[in-house]
Parts: C-alpha cells; sequence; structure tokens
C-alpha cells in the first residue's frame, strides 16, 4: 500500500447537518474530544450545564470511556474531520450511526457497526457505553427544545 494514499474513513460522505440531533452531537464530541484539553473541558462544560453536575460528569465518564476503548481497541484510528468542519467523513458517519443506533435500543445493528470500530470481543462493551452516551445525547437535545419563557401569568 502507498503511504501517500489519504485513508478512506476520512473522505466525506455527507454533511454534519444532514444528521439528527443525537448522530451530529456524537460527531461533534467525538471531533472536540480529540482535540486536546481545552475543548475537552468545553465538552464538559456542555454536559454539566444540559444535564447537571451529577449527570454530566455520567455522560462524561460514558464519553471517556468510549473513546478510551476505541483507541486502545480499535481496528484502526478513527478519521475525523476539524471540529467547525461542515463536511462528514465516513468514520465519522460511522460512529453517529452507531451511537444512534445505540441510543435508539437497536443492539443488533449497533454491535454488527462496533465490531468495525474495535475488536469484536470489546464490541458488546462498546455498545454499552454508547448507549449511555447516546441517551446522554438525547436527554440533552430534548432540553435544548424545551422554551425558555415562562408563562405569562394573568392574575
Amino acid at each position: 500500500m502507498n503511504a501517500m494514499v489519504p485513508h478512506r474513513g476520512g473522505a466525506p460522505v455527507g454533511y454534519v447537518t444532514e444528521l439528527g440531533p443525537v448522530e451530529a452531537g456524537a460527531v461533534l464530541y467525538l471531533r472536540l474530544w480529540c482535540d486536546g484539553p481545552d475543548a475537552q473541558a468545553q465538552v464538559w462544560n456542555d454536559f454539566a450545564t444540559a444535564l447537571g453536575s451529577e449527570g454530566g460528569r455520567k455522560a462524561l465518564k460514558s464519553f471517556e470511556c468510549l473513546c478510551d476503548m476505541c483507541v486502545r481497541h480499535g481496528r484502526r484510528p478513527l478519521m475525523r474531520h476539524h471540529v467547525t468542519c461542515k463536511c462528514l467523513g465516513a468514520d465519522e458517519s460511522c460512529f453517529a450511526n452507531f451511537i444512534g443506533y445505540a441510543s435508539e435500543g437497536e443492539r443488533e445493528d449497533a454491535l454488527l457497526i462496533a465490531t468495525t470500530i474495535v475488536r469484536p470481543d470489546m464490541a458488546p462493551s462498546l455498545v454499552g457505553l454508547a448507549q449511555d452516551f447516546g441517551l446522554a445525547l438525547k436527554r440533552m437535545a430534548i432540553k435544548a427544545n424545551q422554551p425558555t419563557t415562562k408563562p405569562t401569568t394573568l392574575h
């Protein structure tokens, strides 16, 4: 294989704006997490703001373990685009769909995708973490869509 050939995992396959809130959140937080300590602090801040201190801590722990498992047991490094890039890379699309299936309780589909990300023996553990993280993203999306104005008092 030629070292100059780009990794297929980074090939653009769409746009982040085409994803639902859980999937888009998964891509955004993956990008941020891999961007360094300052961006990781932003992840924590987002989770704590949306889910409260305890809920944010649980979501962060699941996400942290998920990322760690992908790095330590990954079949290969996940390719990603820059945090502000509008493109969606192939690996990011795979990750987004994985988190989406897991958050919906579609364990078999999530497990199938997980085997393309990590070693097959680690896939069930990865699915459990993805489900926790995906459900946290769902709660964040629901909270973001709630009206922020107080009802008007008539009397």
